[in-house]
């Protein structure tokens, strides 16, 4: 009885379904950050897809076994500035420098930037919520995505941002007070207190 031999799989057949069982499962989530970016449906769907095509490009350069996501994030990013950000008359331009000098410090207090429980943005994003973030420019709306939403740390925003950890810190302090001012509102409809004006009262 002749033995049955497996069909020998070519290198880009091996390449294909690396990338594949590597970076399909996060497709969703890049979908999302597209369109949190870009606020359309078919520039997300076109900037996720050019994602994919320069992630299959250079694929050689990505070590399997690490931070996919990461990785295919910072690729969107990085459109999203080159491709996206170009069509806009004036991009969004925000002034970091007011508090960029205090959280450049490794061993800032990170609780000071969660005052009105933001981390519950992650669970109830409503269409006010959602409205919210919408409305904060791009650079800040990109931080409270990829910390608060997507789960990554500071160091995994510095290397998508390209930005020090330092600035991480201070523009994601910003863009929660920023965010925290649009929810002041919603969040008392909520049942959260106003610490400011709850310390206020006697």
């Amino acid at each position: 009885m002749d033995k049955i031999t497996k069909p020998v799989l070519t290198d880009k057949q091996k390449r294909d379904a690396q990338f594949e069982s590597e970076f399909m499962p996060f497709i969703d989530a890049l979908y999302n950050f597209a369109y949190r970016l870009t606020l359309d449906e078919d520039d997300a769907n076109d900037l996720v897809q050019e994602t994919y095509l320069k992630a299959y490009r250079f694929f050689d350069s990505y070590e399997p076994g690490t931070n996919a996501k990461a990785w295919l994030f910072r690729i969107l990013k990085n459109s999203f500035i080159n491709d996206f950000r170009k069509k806009s008359k004036q991009p969004a331009k925000v002034d970091y420098q007011e508090v960029e000098t205090y959280y450049n410090s490794d061993d800032v207090d990170e609780s000071i930037t969660t005052d009105l429980r933001i981390e519950t943005v992650q669970d109830m994003l409503g269409d006010e919520i959602a409205t919210a973030l919408n409305s904060l420019a791009v650079d800040f709306r990109t931080v409270i995505i990829l910390c608060d939403l997507e789960g990554f740390t500071y160091e995994e925003m510095a290397k998508i941002l390209n930005i020090p950890i330092g600035t991480v810190r201070s523009r994601l302090h910003r863009a929660r007070n920023l965010l925290k001012d649009k929810l002041r509102d919603y969040a008392r409809t909520m049942g959260y207190r106003d610490e400011e004006k709850a310390e206020e009262t006697p």
